[in-house]
């Protein structure tokens, strides 16, 4: 739903061949969106079948590919706000792949947990640098709105958190605070226990 929402949301500026859209794309919305390049043409075509955009010419410069121009419809202005809408009522409670892993992680030696940890910690000072400095960047821009500030630091604050969390496991880890034992043969012994007093009660 994403992919589409943007192309169309880029499209009611003005018309747009499919690499000025990943440009814009990478440019201005790499750092809180997750759009991959090879998306936007499926996306582009299958809006096209729907009626939602449509080709309004071809460019050719030189020797280089021909590229196609595509402007939103009718139909598409009215789909984007559908969309816009289901996005701003719609509330995604986000599950981490790394809790998963923290689950099991009695099934790998404390050393390369560790490890990872501390790569997962240098990765997400490098994320969070570069949002920030992208962030200066573009606020340095007059042109810029202003909203644009609460859309990095949603990124920023997400950073700072998922950082925060990372150190204080690794803390956790190289203090051997964790029991390195099953996490789910532990927890289903509490949950029979609770069960059984439930009943009793």
């Amino acid at each position: 739903m994403t992919t589409r929402l943007v192309i169309l949301g880029l499209l009611r500026d003005r018309p747009l061949y499919g690499y000025e859209l990943k440009h814009i794309i990478e440019e201005h919305m790499g750092d809180w969106t997750n759009i991959a390049f090879g998306s936007i043409y499926y996306a582009l075509g299958k809006l096209a079948e729907e009626g939602f955009v449509e080709q309004v010419g071809v460019e050719q410069e030189g020797a280089r590919p021909s590229r196609t121009v595509y402007q939103i419809t009718e139909a598409g202005r009215a789909e984007f706000l559908r969309l816009l809408r289901e996005v701003w009522a719609s509330f995604e409670r986000q599950y981490f792949a790394i809790d998963v892993g923290l689950a099991f992680m009695n099934a790998l030696p404390v050393g390369e947990v560790k490890q990872y940890l501390q790569q997962r910690v240098t990765m997400l000072e490098e994320v969070l640098q570069h949002i920030q400095e992208h962030q200066e960047d573009q606020m340095a821009n007059p042109n810029v709105p202003a909203q644009a500030r609460a859309v990095f630091e949603h990124s920023r604050l997400h950073m700072e958190a998922e950082l925060t969390w990372t150190r204080s496991v690794l803390q956790q880890v190289e203090q051997g605070v964790y029991v390195w034992r099953s996490f789910f043969s532990y927890d289903s012994r509490l949950y029979i226990l609770h069960c059984i007093t439930r009943r009793i009660q």
